[in-house]
């Protein structure tokens, strides 16, 4: 079974302005791999990093529907003594303290994949993809590669 991470960027993609058509293709991408995770083809790996960032969205409508689409978390990880110490690690490499905590986790889950439409996340996790445990891919560009 496949087993994904998804960041809160990805979550909250489909709620962004549709008008551009790389954030509409991306949210294409993140509907798709939603779809496959609601019929159960892939397993969602969530943590409580996540579930706390999703909580601190300002916008209420995006709040209740990122709420929403968190219920189809398979797993979810708890930040324990070996994802702490993960994400000082990846926080050294320059990711900010929310992304080295989700990348810890994911390691930690065993996750296939993390998905994120964060440019600057992704361009760190290419840079450094050699200390990196997991691959950081955005949504769109793995769908595609698994067309």
């Amino acid at each position: 079974m496949t087993k994904i991470y998804l960041d809160t960027c990805c979550l909250n993609r489909p709620f962004d302005d549709q008008t551009q058509e790389r954030i509409r293709l991306e949210s294409e991408a993140v509907l798709a791999v939603l779809s496959r995770i609601e019929k159960g083809e892939w397993d969602w790996i969530g943590s409580e990093v996540l579930i706390d960032e999703i909580e601190q969205t300002p916008d209420t409508q995006k709040l209740s529907r990122a709420r929403l689409l968190s219920g189809f978390i398979k797993q979810s990880m708890d930040v324990g003594e070996a994802e702490a110490k993960r994400a000082k690690e990846l926080r050294k490499e320059g990711f900010q303290v929310f992304d080295a905590l989700h990348l810890a986790c994911a390691e930690s889950a065993g996750a296939d994949v993390f998905l994120s439409t964060d440019d600057r996340l992704l361009k760190l996790a290419k840079r450094v993809s050699k200390r990196l445990k997991i691959r950081v891919m955005n949504p769109l560009a793995w769908v595609e590669e698994l067309i």
